[in-house]
């Protein structure tokens, strides 16, 4: 395998949406490793994108996504789960790809012990909060960089999906700007969330 480089990254998160599908995460710990093939990505943009974390400016939560490329930018939300982006774009400017869905290649018992609740082995790794469990990555892994061979999650290319395979729509519980079709997915695959449109009462909760 290839790890992927900082520059791959450092990209519209559009484009490195689309880079994404396909590519493989690997996660080593004390108890394993889990490794996921990314079948479903959004992208959040920064100053321009009022969905995103980044929308009102920097602070200490969301710094990671200023960059520079290729770490993890990892949030809690509704005081339960974590979520995991890869970030993209320039040192300084935000941007970030939020990582929704994966199908396990590695892992799968390590992976069943941490979502003992799923049904269906092929949605382990289904929605980001599951996603971010199976790899078992929390709070402490904000900031770490996935283009380093020694960094715990780390991330590479992985069999390019076809053009054909892709479907694009608008990204997942959003209350803002909710129409832009900046999710991506990989047409087919089992793991792929189901599509839930934000409302006005939910709480913006993406990156």
């Amino acid at each position: 395998m290839t790890q992927v480089t900082r520059e791959e990254l450092a990209h519209d998160p559009l484009w490195v949406a689309r880079y994404l599908l396909g590519c493989e995460l690997w996660s080593s710990g004390p108890h394993g490793d889990v490794g996921i093939r990314l079948v479903e990505v959004e992208a959040y943009r920064g100053g321009d994108d009022p969905a995103s974390h980044c929308y009102r400016g920097r602070t200490a939560r969301n710094s990671v996504m200023f960059g520079p490329a290729g770490h993890l930018y990892v949030y809690f939300i509704y005081g339960m789960h974590f979520c995991i982006n890869v970030v993209c774009l320039t040192d300084g400017v935000p941007g970030a790809v939020l990582l929704r869905a994966g199908e396990i290649l590695s892992g799968e018992e390590l992976a069943r012990q941490r979502r003992p609740a799923v049904r269906k082995d092929t949605h382990l790794a289904t929605g980001p909060a599951r996603l971010t469990s199976v790899l078992g990555i929390t709070r402490e892994h904000n900031g770490i960089d996935l283009t380093d061979p020694d960094s715990p999650v780390r991330l590479f290319t992985g069999m390019p999906v076809d053009e054909d395979d892709v479907r694009t729509g608008p990204r997942v519980g959003v209350v803002s700007a909710e129409d832009l079709p900046w999710r991506s997915w990989v047409d087919g695959s089992p793991a792929v969330s189901t599509y839930r449109r934000g409302g006005r009462r939910r709480s913006r909760d993406q990156a």
